[in-house]
């Protein structure tokens, strides 16, 4: 099984919708541009969002288990993938890729 490495690459945030449709919250993600987790296997690793796992380890998954060019060619390193959590107010970009 491979390790896999997940690089935070951009957080978006949408102050409109957040001032129109969410509640407030105190603390929404610690997570930081450039940040890197290193998962041991599909394990989720320390500090990593929950809700964001549960968006991006299907592909960790796949990718610690040697699976590779998700959708046929959509990435150029058939071993990455580029997936945004499901936080519709402040998504999160994240590069997952193989470590070798």
């Amino acid at each position: 099984m491979y390790k896999i490495k997940i690089t935070v690459m951009r957080k978006a945030r949408y102050d409109d919708l957040i001032e129109k449709y969410e509640n407030p919250i105190e603390h929404p993600c610690d997570i930081e541009e450039g940040q890197v987790f290193i998962c041991d296997g599909w394990r989720k690793p320390d500090g990593f969002c929950e809700s964001a796992w549960e968006t991006v380890s299907p592909f960790v998954m796949t990718l610690a288990h040697g699976g590779e060019d998700f959708y046929d060619g959509w990435m150029k390193n058939k071993k990455s993938a580029m997936i945004s959590c499901n936080d519709g107010f402040r998504p999160v970009s994240f590069l997952i890729e193989v470590c070798e």
